[in-house]
């Protein structure tokens, strides 16, 4: 394989960022990924999505012997560092629900070219691992916190864990992870109510908080754009309570729109596939927990790249079949368009 060896899609898009996801379960349930709940059913079916009361929202969890093992996880992100990749973050479903996942933290932080190693979890288990996974290199964790309130937080998520988020995000901080980002999902006439006071937090915590918008990823099918806040209100709400300031993006292809506080404490970010897509500098492709390929976060296709690993394919044929597929990665996502159709797997499948 050349030193030269990268992955470009047929846009002209240089891939250097890979989402891996390690397990497609979660401990939570929340309205804007996996609403299993009874709360979370009846609020669906009492605003927009008018579903019958005999349809269950039940999601089919992959079978464990689909999941891909540390050791395939580790020549995956191997070739992929060699093929240009600099950047890693685990996620899931709730990766924090992979056994011994410091043991692989450990491995993917030894492989040479990873220039940032992050996670993304919702937080509830984090104390439990959260030295272990220091110590065993990563370096960057984001967590998921949709409210402040604890029976909004127990709507949301399906989980009385507000407190335990909490005391993770400070511990993370006091363990030395930098920066310490919290996610977001701004839901109308859910949290939309909330955004001044998850950003006073950030400020008076030093956090980077970000505000997302509601994608159409939930395993109920009942996103309407109706629903989404767009980014610009977002903005104008903030803005009007807080004095912010814009804050320059080193990375071109960085998702979010930032603002740092005049004070100079924490800063806010807002993320809007929906609204403002930036597809056109997307450098991102993700592996699911069962080994699929998505060029995309909105794709219609995966691509088997478990049947390559346990098929004895080399790490040449390997690297040409990643190639291969990162061509194909699409321009655009359709979202809002009459084209539009949503992925058949729900977020939690595919990786955040």
């Amino acid at each position: 394989m050349s030193p030269d060896s990268s992955l470009v899609d047929s846009h002209g898009r240089v891939l250097r960022d890979l989402r891996v996801s390690l397990t497609d379960r979660c401990n939570f349930r929340c309205l804007y990924c996996l609403p299993e709940t009874e709360a979370a059913q009846n609020f669906y079916r009492g605003h927009w999505a008018n579903l019958p009361d005999s349809t269950p929202i039940v999601q089919q969890w992959v079978p464990r012997s689909h999941l891909l093992s540390f050791e395939e996880i580790e020549r995956v992100v191997r070739l992929a560092v060699q093929l240009g990749i600099r950047k890693i973050r685990l996620t899931g479903g709730e990766p924090l629900l992979r056994h011994d996942i410091e043991k692989l933290v450990a491995r993917i932080a030894a492989i040479p070219g990873i220039e940032d190693l992050a996670m993304t979890t919702n937080g509830f288990l984090f104390a439990e691992k959260a030295r272990a996974l220091r110590d065993a290199g990563l370096r960057r964790v984001s967590f998921s916190l949709d409210s402040l309130n604890r029976d909004n937080f127990r709507k949301i998520t399906g989980r009385d864990g507000l407190e335990s988020v909490l005391a993770s995000i400070q511990l993370a901080q006091e363990l030395g992870f930098e920066p310490v980002k919290v996610n977001a999902v701004v839901i109308r006439d859910i949290n939309q109510h909330e955004l001044e006071s998850l950003a006073q937090f950030a400020r008076e915590k030093n956090l980077s908080m970000r505000f997302i918008e509601f994608m159409p990823l939930d395993s109920a099918r009942a996103w309407q754009k109706e629903m989404v806040v767009p980014g610009a209100e977002i903005l104008r709400q903030l803005q009007a309570h807080f004095t912010l300031r814009p804050v320059a993006n080193e990375n071109p292809s960085s998702t979010s729109k930032r603002w740092a506080f005049a004070d100079g404490r924490g800063e806010i970010g807002v993320i809007a596939p929906v609204s403002e897509p930036f597809c056109g500098h997307c450098n991102r492709i993700r592996l699911t927990a069962d080994g699929k390929v998505r060029t995309c976060l909105f794709s219609v296709t995966e691509h088997d790249l478990r049947s390559q690993l346990r098929n004895g394919a080399s790490d040449e044929a390997l690297a040409d079949w990643l190639r291969g597929v990162v061509w194909q990665k699409e321009a655009r996502h359709h979202i809002g368009e009459p084209d539009f159709v949503s992925p058949p797997r729900s977020m939690s499948c595919i990786g955040g």
